[in-house]
């Protein structure tokens, strides 16, 4: 009977043991929830304190480069020249901001300061064109041979020489005999080349090209691609953005600080990005590391400023593609075995 009332008794502490440890691993659990969801909720209020602070100092800034570009009207000539160089460091410098603040950022707020840093940069070009025009160079086409010959006492004046030997089945045009302005536009079945000390970190525009290869060798500030077809383009190190829109089956080689992409398809990029690459109303366009070289190059991105040992060529965000946890269909990286790693100079 002793024996029995022991053994009732040591099951009852055994039970009452077993029930205060799973209390206790409850109680546990309910704390560490707790801490979860107080570290969850601290972190989305710091990360919503980071959104704010960022608004509020992209903006005043904006502000402050509207304002400085405003006042460009009706200036002289110095004045315009050192205005437009505080504009542009500032522009620098609001990007960079943007670029190290895209972590915490919402997609809708990244989009909305991406389109207004481009609003700027668009300004700070239109400025400066019509603030400082400068001579403009205009590609005339050949006589054909029903026009009206010249008269027999006024010879014909003899082709330039450029210097450069002629792509089969085209022309070339070098640098030295292109616009003053850092620009291309509306050419076919061409070779075009800027040197550096036609650049010297200003903006370039590449615009209705058909069919030819661009070289940019130097670093320009902002690269703007519009309307280009079946086209090979390299460049060397922009200090900030490029922005493409409407290209189609060309191949470009880019290095810069953000990659911004419209209704371009059937299109190869060779990329080295600091930032994130983003795509819009694009399709079949794909991805691979920037492989051009130039015996200048690495000059060139100190010049830009750029982080060469930091290339995110391979994180593109496709606006038009926002299933989380579901690649895009829009792009594609281009396999190793097919990527170029040799060009033509």
């Amino acid at each position: 009977m002793e024996a029995a009332t022991e053994g009732s008794l040591e099951t009852a502490l055994d039970g009452a043991a077993k029930i205060q440890e799973r209390l206790q691993r409850r109680h546990q659990t309910r704390i560490e929830d707790v801490e979860r969801r107080k570290e969850a909720k601290e972190s989305q209020s710091v990360a919503e304190e980071k959104g704010d602070y960022f608004s509020s100092a992209f903006n005043a800034e904006r502000a402050a480069i509207e304002e400085l570009l405003s006042g460009c009207s009706g200036a002289d000539r110095a004045v315009l020249t050192q205005t437009l160089e505080e504009a542009t460091a500032k522009i620098l410098q609001l990007q960079k901001f943007l670029n190290d603040s895209v972590l915490f950022l919402k997609q809708y707020d990244l989009r909305q300061a991406q389109a207004a840093l481009q609003k700027l940069q668009t300004s700070l070009a239109e400025t400066r064109d019509e603030a400082l025009p400068k001579k403009k160079f205009a590609f005339k086409a050949r006589a054909k041979a029903s026009d009206k010959a010249p008269a027999p006492d006024t010879p014909a004046p003899p082709a330039p020489d450029t210097g450069t030997p002629a792509e089969p089945g085209g022309t070339t045009v070098d640098g030295a005999a292109a616009s003053e302005q850092c620009s291309f536009s509306h050419m076919d079945s061409v070779r075009l080349i800027k040197t550096a000390e036609e650049i010297q970190k200003r903006d370039v525009l590449l615009t209705h090209l058909t069919n030819c290869k661009v070289r940019l060798l130097g670093s320009p500030s902002t690269l703007h691609l519009k309307h280009i077809d079946t086209c090979e383009i390299l460049c060397g190190p922009v200090t900030s953005s490029v922005f493409i829109d409407h290209c189609r089956n060309s191949t470009l080689a880019l290095p810069c600080q953000q990659l911004r992409t419209h209704n371009t398809t059937d299109t190869q990029v060779y990329l080295h990005v600091t930032s994130r690459a983003i795509i819009e109303d694009c399709q079949r366009v794909s991805f691979a590391p920037f492989t051009w070289s130039y015996p200048t190059l690495e000059e060139d991105f100190i010049v830009s400023g750029l982080d060469k040992n930091r290339n995110n060529w391979s994180q593109v965000d496709d606006f038009n593609w926002l299933a989380a946890g579901t690649p895009s269909p829009n792009w594609t990286v281009i396999p190793e075995e097919d990527r170029k790693t040799t060009w033509e100079p």
